[in-house]
């Protein structure tokens, strides 16, 4: 997501052609994107989309992936049936478009998949991962709900909340040391405030000449420095979902 001075110049990166793996359900008010893992589990997570939606080949990819390390992985459409950003939009309408899609007013649809996932999928322990919109997403979860093991925010925060670094779940923030959108400086902050406020767990990773996106818009085999990075940043999200969820 954005600085208040450039909001979200995402751009796409490398979008995957990629079938999936899982089927689409539609959960109360809203749809989905889910894929179980071959081996019964009590594991959940809900992945979240960035500006270009739950379809994105990339995030379904994500979700595929960290099922097959055994959690029942669900990516919901939390724009509710509006349309995602797209490539080709202004970037000056990119306000006016947010406006009705806020990543901190998202309860009446988390509250439906922890629903689901408990009800649907034998689900009892629950983490979050979120993407860009959806890494700050998952931060406000991570303030709202204590019953959320674990949360992965990626190149996300909350910026708008008082009490925005009193974590309730213990929580991964992933960023790219040459992200236009979210400066260092913020970086920083977010991580000398969680020291000073936070009682739980947390941890603040900056990956070296990466930008936005990396781990979930952008080609492993690009070059073998970005491809290391982006597999390290993507084990460290499993390995800290592992020790928490």
């Amino acid at each position: 997501m954005a600085n208040e001075a450039r909001p979200c110049p995402c751009d796409i990166g490398d979008k995957i052609e990629y079938g999936s793996l899982g089927e689409e359900v539609q959960i109360e008010h809203i749809k989905a994107y889910v894929v179980k893992p071959k081996a019964p589990t009590d594991k959940g997570l809900i992945v979240i989309q960035d500006i270009f939606g739950w379809q994105l080949p990339n995030t379904r990819y994500m979700a595929d992936m960290l099922a097959s390390n055994g959690y029942v992985a669900i990516c919901p459409d939390f724009y509710v049936g509006k349309e995602p950003w797209s490539p080709s939009s202004d970037w000056s309408g990119f306000q006016q478009w947010l406006e009705d899609k806020k990543p901190t007013n998202i309860n009446k649809e988390v509250d439906a998949v922890l629903k689901y996932l408990k009800g649907q999928c034998g689900v009892s322990r629950i983490g979050v991962v979120g993407f860009c919109w959806g890494g700050v997403a998952t931060h406000y979860i991570s303030l709202q709900y204590p019953e959320i093991k674990a949360g992965v925010s990626l190149y996300g925060i909350v910026r708008e909340k008082e009490d925005r670094y009193d974590l309730k779940s213990p929580t991964l923030f992933i960023f790219a040391e040459k992200d236009s959108v979210i400066p260092l400086d913020q970086v920083t902050s977010l991580e000398e405030k969680l020291k000073d406020k936070c009682t739980v767990d947390f941890q603040v990773k900056i990956f070296p000449d990466q930008t936005h996106g990396f781990v979930h818009r952008k080609r492993e085999d690009i070059n073998e420095s970005d491809r290391r990075h982006i597999q390290e940043a993507r084990q460290d999200m499993i390995n800290w979902l592992n020790k928490y969820v």
